[in-house]
């Protein structure tokens, strides 16, 4: 079910904005040719993937609207964001359905520039049956159901799909701003090698643990692409759901502590833009690790400017780090170009 609190927000911003006398206005993408290009990426991710795709063209602007630490999922648009994307030539999404807020959002704004869906070419999981049945076991408020119906949205746990990403951004900024093709190609070719190096430092080290052992609970279902890629066996989820606003009832509790229990799983991930209490108290009726705080994964939301999730790189980092100590692992120097 789509939230609807922004919508008064998103009124009063355009009456306001009405009343100084400068309306939100977006024309098309091409009728900003030999001008500035704002564009406006919604996730924390696919924000940072967009600016490495712009770098530092002159020109072009790229503003976030969610912020870091916060959930994709609970998003609601501020008057500041609507404002923001109602001027912008261009929007970068995810899609999958992850921005359900996205329609009213952008009726709202009165957007209409061009949209560059960021998920095209990606082979989109399907939701399995048995994570439709667990949603039905989480405790989930009416309004923050989210059915996720076109897949799993979680794509750019998987570096290649993130290459994928970049491609189809810099593709579309180009189309926007023919002008500037060059340059977004340029840009995009340095960042995907990058990526390149990070998808074969992940392999390489996860590969010399052996497959029994590499198991992983984590706060949410938004992983699936991240363990398939890499060989992972996915236990389970503290929250049985790709929404991370839902709750568990004691049964998926007890389900997942036996089921660490039953497999020798060591660990247990919280999320940094998700509450630990869950992961604590799982972690402490299985007895073994929480990871949390600092520890924490960075899965629908990337960290602060100063913390190690800061960018989708460092995020991956971070992350496969920690999941290697757990293992018992220890992770090889980080490639030059990474740091």
């Amino acid at each position: 079910m789509l939230q609807k609190r922004f919508v008064l927000p998103a009124l009063a911003a355009i009456a306001a904005l009405t009343l100084a006398g400068c309306a939100p206005t977006a024309g098309s993408a091409g009728d900003n040719a030999e001008g500035d290009l704002a564009v406006v990426a919604t996730t924390t991710q696919v924000a940072d993937l967009t600016r490495n795709v712009v770098g530092d063209t002159d020109g072009v602007s790229v503003a976030q609207l969610i912020q870091p630490n916060q959930s994709a999922h609970s998003y609601d648009p501020s008057v500041a964001d609507l404002t923001a994307l109602g001027e912008a030539d261009v929007l970068v999404i995810n899609g999958v359905g992850l921005e359900e807020w996205l329609d009213d959002a952008v009726s709202a704004s009165g957007f209409d520039g061009m949209t560059i869906d960021s998920d095209k070419g990606i082979e989109i999981q399907d939701i399995a049956a048995g994570d439709e049945d667990h949603a039905d076991d989480a405790s989930a408020t009416d309004d923050v159901e989210h059915s996720h119906e076109g897949g799993n949205p979680h794509i750019w746990t998987d570096v290649s799909n993130a290459e994928t990403m970049v491609g189809t951004i810099a593709a579309g900024l180009a189309d926007a701003r023919p002008d500037l093709a060059a340059d977004f190609e340029v840009n995009a070719t340095a960042y995907t090698g990058q990526l390149a190096d990070l998808d074969a430092w992940i392999r390489a080290n996860i590969d010399t643990v052996p497959p029994e052992r590499r198991l992983l609970v984590s706060n949410h279902d938004a992983f699936g692409y991240f363990t398939d890629a890499y060989g992972l066996t996915y236990v389970g989820s503290i929250i049985p759901s790709f929404d991370d606003n839902a709750e568990p009832s004691a049964a998926a509790i007890d389900e997942l502590v036996a089921a660490i229990t039953a497999t020798g799983v060591k660990a247990v991930f919280s999320e940094a833009s998700i509450s630990a209490k869950a992961a604590d108290t799982i972690a402490n009726e299985a007895g073994v690790t929480v990871y949390s705080g600092e520890d924490a994964l960075y899965s629908d939301s990337l960290g602060a400017k100063d913390s190690d999730g800061a960018t989708y790189i460092s995020s991956q980092l971070h992350n496969v780090t920690l999941i290697l100590e757990s293992w018992g692992a220890e992770p090889t120097a980080v490639p030059a170009d990474l740091r």
